[in-house]
């Protein structure tokens, strides 16, 4: 067994005895040297010297005592100014922690002791003070007092630290090796899952990698479903520290005024992805299935038609089109058949729609616009195929009542899609000069190393939020590909010094984004450059996002680091504890034992034996309840292969680059799009 088994700190703290006697003791002997070494009197300096340095020897040791239990109680306030911020480009700044091994689990087991358990409640001015600042806000006589916890109050002797929760020992057992935690800036291509329940913490730790990230130079993408006006000041303050700002774009569902346009359905490498972008928003339970693989194909036929015209499809061009197919039909069959058209075929086209009348047409093509009518029976007539008129046909002879209901499910999602001012951010007109907001262009963001944050407001509306933010996962999936193929370059002459820059997501509240696209974007863009950090609140939110258990294993098994704060369910927590190795621990049992002497021939009655056992069993070096009960701002950290380490998140200090609210960003922002602030 170890000989430090046992940290024997949570103990009165005897010290104090013998380090008073070796004080005392060299003051005599420094102060009446002539009474102890009359004769020699330098003994007696000599003496005094070694009583003071074996009390300062034993004050020391007190002192540790003392921190410890103290730091088992309440820790120190730790603040960073965001000029603090540190800085590496070659790791990561993560707080300050340490790397928890088999003396903490002990530590943490002897904490939780009941006889521990009065050091741990003894002396804690914090739980004093508060109760004193409660009771001078709730006394009417000493209301006009300033409040004790004010960090402006000069003569405030302690400034106790917020109300965080929690179980202190979790990280009082090994604060006195805490110092600043990095991990490997090359580990993080392997992507990082954050988890941890409702305002714990998870928020600051992504300003504080972002800080980073921004002042790296690398390429920064932060998708914020909620979005979170603090979140945008912070990377539009560090987007100004690092000289950065004209990179700083700006999409915000919530703000559309000072939102740059995005079509999500604009770019892509294989046209099927535009019907897979917005299907992929459909119910697919049950019978939904079944119309959903009717809205993919009828909106992969509006889309494949558009594209042989040579226009960018947007969502409102696919709801126009859904509505009323026949425009389109027309405009493509007149530039087929004038490509591959036999001659005349205009003037057989109106000889056939001549013809024509509502009471010699099938039903479901009563009332359509007799003009496409007779272009596809000119077309069928004359054995003309191609593809794509040949699927705008078969859409365009659907009965409208059928019709109408197959598409029952995707016509609402087009509406809020298109509907009102968030209509004209994601259907952006690219031939309007009015309209001064730049267009997003997740290509041109790379080649400028640009900036961006997405605000999709989904408190406001969830269903537009998801459509939006899979349909930027794809987007961001596809261009993964490309730069496999052809690098960041994309063909562009590439400069002597130019070098890979890394494109860093940030994706918040992503169980509200994840789909389908999600999957290949872990799994195979980290060649092309892409590093993703997800947060989330549980393992679960993962499955019910996708939709499938066996997806939802494939995403955290492409999340290889691991941050967990506080969590509230056991399932998220073993996410973590099953992991990690297991620890022998100790403990100690007083035994006491009486044998009584049958022996009537001696004068011995009984014979006492005491002793202390000490036993070694196997345990979790952590168990869910200890992620359970973490405090706010704290966390554990499976880094760099699996090492467990122990974090501790600052707190937020001073940054005089903050912006101070929303309308100086949107003035900023409206200036730099040159439009006037109305």
């Amino acid at each position: 067994m170890s000989s430090d088994a046992f940290d024997n700190r949570l103990r009165p703290v005897v010290e104090f005895l013998p380090m008073a006697v070796f004080m005392i003791g060299a003051a005599f002997l420094a102060l009446r040297p002539e009474t102890f070494f009359p004769m020699l009197p330098v003994i007696s300096s000599v003496t005094a010297i070694v009583f003071f340095a074996l009390g300062c020897w034993r004050l020391q040791q007190a002192w540790i005592v003392c921190r410890y239990q103290k730091h088992l109680r309440e820790l120190p306030r730790y603040t960073l100014d965001a000029d603090d911020i540190p800085l590496s480009y070659h790791k990561l700044f993560l707080g300050r922690g340490f790397k928890w091994d088999q003396r903490h689990t002990q530590r943490l087991v002897e904490s939780r002791n009941p006889n521990a358990q009065k050091y741990l409640m003894q002396g804690n001015f914090y739980n004093t003070a508060r109760q004193f600042e409660i009771s001078l806000e709730h006394s009417r006589m000493l209301a006009w007092l300033p409040r004790l916890t004010r960090r402006d109050v000069w003569w405030n002797p302690v400034r106790p630290l917020p109300l965080v929760g929690g179980f202190p020992p979790l990280h009082g057992v090994g604060s006195e090796d805490e110092t600043d935690t990095w991990m490997n800036i090359g580990e993080r291509v392997g992507h990082k899952l954050v988890l941890g329940t409702t305002r714990v913490g998870k928020t600051r730790l992504l300003e504080i990698l972002v800080s980073q990230d921004i002042r790296r130079g690398d390429i920064v993408i932060v998708f914020d479903p909620k979005g979170d006006i603090d979140l945008l000041r912070r990377m539009h303050g560090e987007a100004r520290r690092a000289g950065r700002l004209d990179q700083f774009h700006v999409f915000h569902l919530g703000f559309p005024d000072i939102s740059e346009r995005y079509n999500p359905i604009g770019d892509f490498a294989r046209i099927t992805e535009v019907a897979s972008r917005i299907s992929t928003q459909l119910p697919s339970e049950g019978n939904s299935a079944a119309f959903r693989e009717f809205a993919w194909r009828f909106t992969n036929i509006v889309a494949r038609a558009l594209v042989g015209l040579g226009r960018r499809p947007d969502y409102n061009t696919i709801a126009r089109y859904v509505t009323s197919i026949e425009p389109l039909l027309t405009d493509y069959y007149h530039l087929w058949l004038d490509k591959e058209g036999p001659e005349g075929w205009r003037a057989a086209v109106q000889r056939i729609e001549g013809t024509l009348n509502d009471k010699n047409l099938p039903m479901a093509l009563r009332g359509r616009d007799f003009h496409a009518i007779a272009l596809t029976r000119y077309a069928k007539e004359h054995g003309l195929f191609d593809s794509v008129a040949d699927g705008l046909r078969s859409a365009f002879e659907y009965d409208k009542t059928y019709f109408d209901k197959l598409t029952a499910s995707l016509l609402p999602l087009l509406e809020k899609l298109t509907t009102g001012r968030i209509g004209k951010i994601l259907s952006p007109d690219y031939t309007d000069n009015t309209d001064q907001r730049p267009i997003l262009d997740w290509m041109r963001v790379i080649r400028e190393q640009g900036i961006v944050y997405v605000g999709l407001d989904a408190l406001t509306d969830s269903e537009v939020a998801g459509a939006v933010g899979n349909s930027m996962f794809a987007d961001l999936t596809s261009i993964a590909g490309q730069l496999y193929k052809q690098g960041d370059a994309q063909g562009l002459p590439v400069l002597p010094d130019h070098k890979s820059v890394q494109k860093t997501i940030h994706a918040d509240e992503f169980n509200e984004l994840i789909g389908n696209e999600f999957i290949p974007l872990l799994n195979k863009a980290g060649g092309a450059g892409f590093q993703v950090t997800a947060y989330t609140q549980t393992a679960s939110d993962i499955e019910a996002g996708i939709g499938d258990l066996a997806k939802a294993g494939q995403i955290t098994g492409n999340l290889n680091t691991l941050i967990m704060l506080r969590v509230k369910n056991e399932i998220t927590a073993r996410v973590l504890t099953d992991q990690i190795p297991k620890a022998r621990i100790y403990t100690k049992l007083a035994a006491t034992q009486v044998t009584d002497n049958n022996d009537p021939g001696t004068d011995i009655d009984f014979v006492t034996r005491s002793e202390d056992r000490v036993t070694e069993t196997e345990m979790d070096m952590l168990m869910p309840a200890d992620l359970i009960q973490l405090p706010k701002g704290q966390a554990f950290a499976l880094l760099e292969g699996g090492q467990l380490y122990k974090l501790r998140l600052p707190l937020p200090g001073d940054d005089p680059l903050l912006p101070k609210d929303m309308a100086e960003i949107s003035r900023e922002r409206l200036a730099y799009y040159g439009i006037e602030d109305a």
